[in-house]
Order: structure tokens, then sequence, then C-alpha cells
């Protein structure tokens, strides 16, 4: 990174810093940020629970196709018909 960038980005900390020292001072300013903060942490929790939902859906489908795999395997085969006799001509 050049100086020049690091300068651009120290002064986009400073003034982020600045605006979030002004909205603390607003009344209920602190309010809304450990609002903000509490969205972020249940966003988080929120997260991390789908992707236990994608490998439980996963398993899921396996486990039905094993399911059907099994209820395939254990249907017995129809039995054969008995070829139908003629009755002797009287």
């Amino acid at each position: 990174m050049s100086t020049k960038e690091k300068d651009v980005i120290a002064r986009l900390a400073d003034r982020g810093e600045t605006a979030l020292h002004r909205l603390t001072e607003l009344p209920g300013g602190t309010k809304m940020l450990h609002a903000f903060n509490g969205l972020k942490e249940r966003v988080d929790e929120l997260s991390k629970k789908m992707r236990g939902v994608d490998a439980l859906e996963k398993r899921v489908a396996k486990l039905e196709k094993q399911v059907a795999a099994m209820q395939r395997a254990s249907k017995p085969k129809p039995a054969a018909k008995p070829s139908p006799t003629r009755k002797p001509a009287a």
C-alpha cells in the first residue's frame, strides 16, 4: 500500500470515529449503537445456524435415498400368474 492509500484510509477511519462520537452525543444515540451491535451479533448467530441447516439438508437427502433403495429392495416380487387352463370341450 502506498502512503497516499494509507492516508485515505486513515482519513476515513478518523471520520468514522468522529461520526460515531457524534451519534453517541445525540439523545438515544447510545441506545441505537447498542441495538446495531446486538443486531450484528444476532445476524452472525443466524448465519451460523443456516450453515448448519445446509449440512442437515444434505444428510436428509442422503438418508431419503437410502430409505427409497431399501423400500425397493424389500418389496416382494409379484408371483407369476397361473396360465389360464382351457376347459375340455364337452
